[in-house]
């Protein structure tokens, strides 16, 4: 059964905060959005996502294998040549992500902005978050 047909969708959670925590991982959203470009391998997406560690690749597209949005494809060449792709379940999950990024990236902005507004009236309190005096 489509679970997007279900009346009640948002009513019963179970086993959605596992699929987020893998899709809504920082990792997983940079992966799939350079993916979603083209075919990669190892060293370009190291190369291509900021930041990321060779074993928090490594980790990262076998999760995303392993939950069938990865494809992992070796090409039987003198040295071994590995390129990963998305599936069709991965190409079905890079559009929103995509978005999800877009609107990251537009708002970053405003967001540092209201952290360090909530940072500066912070300042004023006791670390234990309560009010002087009161």
């Amino acid at each position: 059964m489509d679970a997007t047909a279900s009346p009640d969708l948002f009513g019963n959670c179970n086993g959605v905060g596992e699929v987020l925590s893998r899709i809504g991982d920082k990792w997983t959203v940079q992966v799939v959005v350079v993916l979603h470009q083209e075919p990669r391998r190892f060293n370009s997406l190291k190369k291509l996502v900021p930041g990321i560690s060779q074993q928090m690749l490594t980790r990262t597209l076998k999760a995303l294998e392993r939950d069938g949005m990865v494809k992992r494809i070796v090409h039987d060449t003198t040295t071994p040549q590995v390129q990963y792709s998305l599936t069709d379940v991965g190409v079905s999950l890079s559009d929103p992500v995509r978005r999800l990024a877009e609107w990251a990236i537009a708002h970053r902005g405003v967001i540092r902005h209201c952290r360090d507004d909530f940072d500066t009236r912070l300042q004023g309190f006791p670390k234990d978050g309560q009010h002087r005096g009161g």
